[in-house]
C-alpha cells in the first residue's frame, strides 16, 4: 500500500505541473511585468495542496470501493475494489486540486488588473 501512496502522490504533483497558463489580452502589457506577476500568482497558488486533495479522494474511493466490493463478491473484490477506487479518486482529487490552482492564478492576475480571457 505504501507503493500506491507514493505512486498517487507523484501522479499528483505531476497533474500538478502540466497546469496551463492563463491566456490573456497582452494589448498594453509590460511583458517582463506579466512574467514577475504571474511568478508571484504562481507561488500564491502553490498553497493549493493538490497532493492532499489526490490522497484524502483516494481514501474516499478506497472506502467506497472496498464496501461496493465486499457487497457483491469476497474479500479479494473488496481489496481489487478498493484498489480501483483509490485511483479514482487520487485522480478526480488531483484533477480538482489542479483546476483549484489555476482558478487562483487567474483571480491573482485579475486583481492586478490584467484581462484573463480563460
Amino acid at each position: 500500500m505504501h507503493t500506491k501512496s507514493i505512486f498517487l502522490l507523484l501522479t499528483a504533483t505531476l497533474l500538478a505541473a502540466c497546469a496551463s497558463d492563463p491566456i490573456i489580452d497582452p494589448k498594453g502589457v509590460n511583458t517582463a511585468k506579466y512574467r514577475q506577476d504571474l511568478a508571484e500568482c504562481r507561488v500564491i497558488a502553490d498553497q493549493v495542496k493538490v497532493g492532499q486533495k489526490a490522497a484524502g479522494s483516494a481514501v474516499a474511493g478506497a472506502v467506497v470501493g472496498a464496501a461496493v466490493g465486499a457487497a457483491v463478491g469476497n474479500s479479494n473484490t473488496a481489496q481489487r475494489a478498493a484498489g480501483a477506487g483509490a485511483t479514482v479518486g487520487a485522480a478526480k482529487g488531483a484533477g480538482r486540486g489542479v483546476n483549484e490552482r489555476e482558478r487562483v492564478v487567474r483571480n491573482c492576475l485579475r486583481g492586478r488588473g490584467y484581462q484573463v480571457l480563460n
